[in-house]
């Protein structure tokens, strides 16, 4: 009787201590959770934080750092001219006179007007970086968010709508200046001569301020675009803690 007494008392006891074990276990199961919501939580309100604060300052720094390196390497001495994604040849219309003269064996004369439209090219971008600077300080949030969220040459696409005009006007006397300074007048003006004095040619006399302008802008863009690339697809790109944090947005 005592025994069946003894054990009558110790099921009870077993239970109890096997559920009050169980509580704990559930106890620091439901703590855990907690803890990991909490944490999601304030990843999330981090993440709110950095879309309202650092955007902005993120993409102007990755612009500024495309823009410097870029533009130090389009004006620097052939630039232009041994880049051959940016070099400068003869327009469409001044083909045949390229043409032409190297198979009269003046190569060289047609190497020259070449270099000498570059040179112009490399002497006129000296002026852009100012101009996009400018463009970035101006640059609302909204901007920045459809920028970092867009495609891979939103930022290159966005420079140029807000620059072009600012750029052209610019460049142009620039070019004009540069062509006379390089000595591309006398040049360009030999190579015309020559190639009107040959027998049966249809007469040119380009004026080439525009067109090289227009080409020192689609160069700019063009490598400004390149490193906009980089940036968002190359994580080792991203130079600072700022860019990383923001550019991770978007991959």
């Amino acid at each position: 009787m005592k025994r069946l007494l003894l054990v009558a008392f110790l099921v009870p006891a077993t239970c109890f201590a096997q559920l009050d074990g169980f509580i704990k276990k559930a106890t620091e199961k439901v703590q855990s959770k907690t803890e990991k919501t909490q944490t999601k939580t304030s990843s999330k309100k981090t993440g709110s934080l950095l879309g309202s604060t650092d955007i902005s300052a993120g993409l102007k720094e990755a612009l500024q750092k495309g823009i410097t390196e870029q533009v130090t390497k389009l004006t620097a001495v052939d630039g232009f001219y041994k880049n051959e994604a940016v070099k400068i040849l003869f327009p469409e219309e001044l083909q045949k006179v390229d043409k032409t003269l190297r198979s009269m064996g003046l190569s060289s004369l047609a190497d020259e007007g070449i270099k000498v439209l570059n040179r112009a090219a490399e002497d006129a971008v000296k002026e852009a970086t100012p101009i996009f600077v400018s463009a970035i300080k101006n640059m609302k949030f909204a901007d920045a968010k459809n920028i970092l969220l867009g495609n891979e040459n939103a930022a290159t696409t966005y420079l140029q709508g807000a620059t072009s005009t600012e750029l052209y006007t610019k460049f142009n006397p620039v070019v004009k200046t540069s062509l006379s300074n390089v000595g591309a007048d006398k040049v360009w003006e030999g190579i015309i001569k020559k190639y009107n004095t040959i027998p049966l040619v249809t007469k040119v006399n380009p004026d080439l301020n525009d067109y090289v302008t227009d080409k020192a802008m689609e160069g700019v863009f063009k490598m400004i675009s390149v490193e906009e690339k980089k940036i968002r697809t190359d994580i080792g790109a991203r130079t600072s803690p700022l860019l990383k944090k923001v550019f991770a947005m978007q991959d």
